[in-house]
């Protein structure tokens, strides 16, 4: 019997979740990803100044909130929409009202988002079950 640590190695990102290599429902790379993350951020930042009249604590949860809101009603945040890309859920998973919400508690904490797997899936993408991925 062999364990999942056995695995032989994938050949591209996605492969073990089912996903194709290039393409329309392949994993988001890094550069679409963080030019969606700044575009969030700074929509994020923005608000806060215009509502509130500050940037400091107050982007965090304005950025959560932003998040949560954009993938239920457009399956994916504003700058993940621009950049092609959305959010889906694993293959087998059924998508489900808190995921959109464990992601987004998880991502503006910052660290989980770095912690990557051989998939390119941040710890917040795997706890809330969910891939990134191109539209």
């Amino acid at each position: 019997m062999t364990s999942p640590t056995d695995a032989p190695p994938s050949r591209y990102p996605g492969e073990r979740i089912g996903l194709p290599e290039s393409g329309p429902g392949s994993v988001a790379r890094l550069g679409r990803r963080v030019a969606g993350l700044f575009l969030d951020w700074f929509i994020a930042l923005g608000l806060s100044w215009a509502v509130f009249h500050q940037g400091d604590w107050v982007v965090y949860p304005v950025f959560a909130l932003l998040q949560i809101l954009a993938i239920w009603a457009l399956g994916g945040s504003i700058g993940h929409r621009v950049f092609g890309l959305r959010l889906s859920a694993l293959p087998g998973y059924r998508p489900a009202f808190w995921r959109p919400i464990v992601r987004s508690v998880l991502l503006t904490l910052v660290i989980p988002a770095l912690v990557w797997d051989s998939d390119q899936r941040g710890f917040h993408d795997k706890v809330a079950g969910t891939v990134l991925i191109r539209a």
